[in-house]
């Protein structure tokens, strides 16, 4: 049997209430997609991280008539254009089986993996990390991420401590401990970032004692050999004085989700505390590297 499929480009703020109603007439199943080739961050305290762009993708059933429920989005406030809302006719398959197809396993430097669950690593030898594809937090495929993942895979972190800032999913506090951190602090302002990074350690067979979640007011007073953050370009400047703070003399930072024309003001400010190393760049994107001076 084929289904139907209704496309339809939305502003982001309105996306809760419009999704509820179109759950109302009829649709089965709704999903997201990125509308403008835009990353996913937390920018407030318990907020869900959106695309300020979203295309909703609407599977109805083949005889329901959608004629009203089009011209209702074509007048909608939140839907971005007339032309933002397009109808598929979808050949019948095993859906669950196509999406799960569309990801595979990633590499990251030499010894680093990040796998969906259903798939077997390719390197059974390999650092695995399974981390299944999901909205909110990410999955190690922007490039933020990757630059991330690319630093830990060649450094060395036997025995060191770490706190990953604005952790999101946990991929980089996960991907620290396997790599051989000796501990791994796990921040963030959102509890359902927190509770993603929890899941996630134990999906990859982690003692909780490995990975410790905190929100930002809670972390206890200490001092790291290496704090990741890959966050936004202004929370970073305004992180800066408890970033040094937090790594103790000798100690690294790493600093992602800055793009290009950031970086050169971001060195500046962390120049204060920090030897900063020339910028990596991928994709418009870059990571910002350091040790911390003595104090």
């Amino acid at each position: 049997m084929p289904w139907q499929q209704l496309r339809v480009r939305v502003h982001s703020a309105e996306l809760e209430q419009l999704e509820q109603q179109l759950l109302e007439r009829g649709a089965l199943a709704i999903s997201y997609q990125d509308g403008e080739d835009q990353p996913v961050f937390q920018k407030a305290p318990g907020s869900t991280p959106l695309w300020d762009s979203t295309v909703l993708l609407c599977l109805f059933d083949a005889a329901t008539s959608l004629e009203q429920t089009i011209q209702w989005l074509h007048n909608h406030p939140a839907t971005v254009s007339n032309s933002a809302v397009k109808l598929e006719i979808l050949p019948d398959k095993e859906w669950e089986r196509s999406w799960m197809e569309s990801f595979s396993a990633i590499q990251f430097g030499h010894r680093l993996w990040i796998c969906p669950s259903w798939q077997t690593p390719p390197d059974s030898n390999a650092v695995n990390i399974m981390l299944d594809p999901g909205l909110a937090f990410g999955s190690g495929t922007h490039a933020t991420t990757g630059l991330c993942l690319r630093w830990l895979d060649q450094a060395e972190l036997t025995g060191k401590r770490v706190i990953d800032y604005g952790c999101g999913s946990g991929v980089l506090a996960i991907a620290a401990a396997l790599l051989g951190a000796k501990e791994v602090h796990a921040v963030d302002n959102d509890a359902q970032a927190l509770e993603a990074t929890q899941d996630n350690r134990q999906r990859n067979g982690i003692a909780a004692e490995h990975i410790r979640c905190y929100l930002p007011d809670q972390l206890p007073a200490m001092q790291a050999d290496i704090v990741l953050a890959n966050i936004l370009a202004e929370p970073l400047r305004e992180l800066a004085l408890l970033f040094a703070q937090l790594v103790k003399s000798g100690g690294a930072i790493v600093l992602s989700g800055v793009l290009e024309d950031q970086a050169e003001s971001l060195l500046q400010r962390y120049c204060e505390w920090f030897d900063m190393e020339t910028p990596a760049v991928e994709s418009d994107w870059v990571r910002l590297t350091g040790s911390r001076k003595a104090s």
